[in-house]
């Protein structure tokens, strides 16, 4: 892990995860420079403290910059900045859904990276009760982060995990894959699979209260503890489930699941996915 400091900026500051990021960025030792073009935005950042900065003058010597805008903004974002930037500057997206579909503009000189936070585990062991309230992550509660980068030059590779571990404070581990695999595991693994499956729980609560009568208090504890044990055993494998549990479970695999649902890890299917996501035909190769 790097001890140098950089020249980093951050565009879209005074968004929802602009800010996100530059209230941990401020408390490093790195030269930030907040760039954004909203009033609203530009207003959050003042009121934080912060001095903004125009974007030619904020880019122009950065070691990297932050792209902390939307997906559907990140092609006429990056045709914009990438030509102000000086050779062997960083582009740093927070998501990789555009930059796996080629939407950035590249230049030869400037080398792509992303990187996403895994948010903390479920498994965490909290301490306090602001790591307890923080379940997204980058305010109290530790989470790891992935990353990927387009060199095999460890110096930038550095740059990289120094400033991921600053703007999503406080970081365990970082975890190096390749832009594509950073596309499988976001979206197909986590919001395809994991944020499904969350959203699913919720409308099977509902139910519960609504359709089947069960009074909501006691619906939700019982859904609340039974999430946490089949995470457990699932994921950790902390105890086995019940011979009765395991009936259960295959009657509703049989119930819910496509038998065919696994297509979804398949390339065509992430670029399909990643298609609608960005609001395209389709993803060139």
């Amino acid at each position: 892990m790097s001890t140098e400091s950089y020249t980093i900026a951050v565009l879209g500051a005074g968004g929802k995860m602009g800010m996100r990021v530059s209230n941990n960025l401020v408390k490093t030792a790195h030269t930030v420079r907040y760039v954004e073009n909203s009033p609203a935005g530009q207003e959050r950042t003042r009121d934080a403290g912060r001095e903004l900065t125009e974007l030619n003058d904020a880019v122009l010597d950065a070691d990297i910059v932050v792209f902390a805008v939307p997906d559907l903004a990140l092609g006429p974002v990056t045709s914009q900045v990438v030509p102000l930037m000086k050779e062997g500057a960083i582009v740093l997206t927070l998501d990789p859904a555009a930059a796996y579909a080629g939407l950035l503009t590249t230049r030869e000189g400037i080398i792509q990276a992303v990187a996403h936070p895994c948010h903390p585990s479920i498994f965490l062991q909290r301490q306090t009760p602001e790591e307890w309230a923080d379940t997204f992550g980058g305010i109290a509660a530790p989470q790891d982060a992935i990353a990927a980068i387009e060199s095999d030059d460890p110096a930038k590779a550095a740059i990289v995990e120094a400033t991921v571990r600053a703007i999503y404070a406080p970081i365990i581990d970082v975890h190096w894959v390749t832009i594509k695999q950073l596309a499988q595991l976001e979206p197909t693994l986590v919001e395809t699979v994991a944020c499904m499956i969350g959203s699913l729980l919720n409308e099977a609560l509902q139910e519960a209260v609504h359709t089947m009568g069960v009074p909501e208090a006691a619906a939700r504890s019982i859904l609340y503890g039974h999430t946490q044990v089949a995470l457990a055993n699932g994921l950790r494998g902390d105890n086995p489930f019940s011979d009765a549990c395991l009936i259960a479970m295959d009657y509703g695999r049989e119930s819910i699941i496509k038998e065919d649902w696994k297509k979804i890890f398949q390339d065509d299917e992430l670029d399909k996915n990643l298609a609608r996501m960005l609001h395209l035909d389709h993803i060139e190769r």
